[in-house]
Parts: structure tokens; sequence; C-alpha cells
């Protein structure tokens, strides 16, 4: 099979960037994860960390799909940012066992509370960060209509 024909998730640049963004993101979960404190016996800088990851790949798959299609640039940004960054930062794995934990510990109200309400409050800041993404757009796109009928007038 030659390189040109090969799919994306077999080439090498590819790789590079999931690669490059997964590491750049497992290392600012860790860096959080280590100044952001329990809450009692509850952990709460992987759902802080889960929820600002939604936020971001909401934002950053709106802000993409914006973007000129016919240039490989949005799809560099999801491979780097998307399925990189957000992939190696957001830990769905570490809110499970931290789920099992609070079980284990008998505490589970805070367990359901902790699971449930991460999924919850991550769905609300995807679409959150979709909004914020939808309005700067909206703002971008309604100042280049000014600029064009200024330059045009």
């Amino acid at each position: 099979m030659s390189p040109g024909l090969r799919p994306p998730h077999l080439r090498w640049a590819p790789i590079a960037l999931v690669a490059l963004g997964g590491a750049a993101g497992a290392a600012s979960r860790e860096g959080l994860s280590l100044v952001i404190p329990n809450l009692g016996e509850v952990p709460v800088a992987i759902p802080i960390i889960n929820v600002i990851g939604a936020f971001l790949l909401g934002y950053l798959y709106e802000a993409v799909t914006r973007l000129d299609s016919s240039r490989p640039t949005g799809k560099n940004l999801k491979l780097l940012l998307g399925t990189g960054f957000c992939g190696g930062f957001t830990t769905y794995s570490s809110l499970a066992t931290d789920t099992a934990v609070l079980f284990r510990d008998a505490l589970p109200w805070a367990a359901v509370i902790y699971a449930l309400g991460t999924v919850i409050v991550g769905a609300v800041a995807t679409w959150a960060g979709i909004a914020a993404a939808s309005a700067v757009n909206a703002r971008s796109s309604g100042r280049q209509r000014q600029t064009g009928r200024r330059a045009g007038s």
C-alpha cells in the first residue's frame, strides 16, 4: 500500500499530532490534579478536569466546523487538540475508579452524585462550549461583513 493511499490513522503525521496533543493533555491533567484539593473524602480534581475538557471539546468542534474545509487545518486541529489534548486531558477511567472507591468507602450518595453530576455537568459544558464558539463566530462574521461593506463603499 503506497503512503498516499494509507488511511489517516496509519500515517505518521496524524499519529504524531495525536501523540503530541495527548502528552500535553495528560501533563496538564496531572498538573491540575496536583493543585486541586479534595473536598473531604471526595476527589474533585477529575470531575473539574473532565468538565473543562468537555467545554473545550465542544468549543473546538464548533469552531473547527466553521473553518474552510478545503484546508487540512481543521482536521489537524481536531487531531492535535480534540483527539490528542482533550483525550489526554480528560479521564473517564479515573472517574469510574473514584466512583468505585466512594462506593467501597460506604459513601454511596457521594458516588452517585459524583458520577452522574460529572456526566450531566459535562454535557452542559459541551453545550456551553458549542454556544460560546457560535457566539464568537457570529461576532467575527458580523465584523467581517461590516469591514467588507466599508471597504466596498
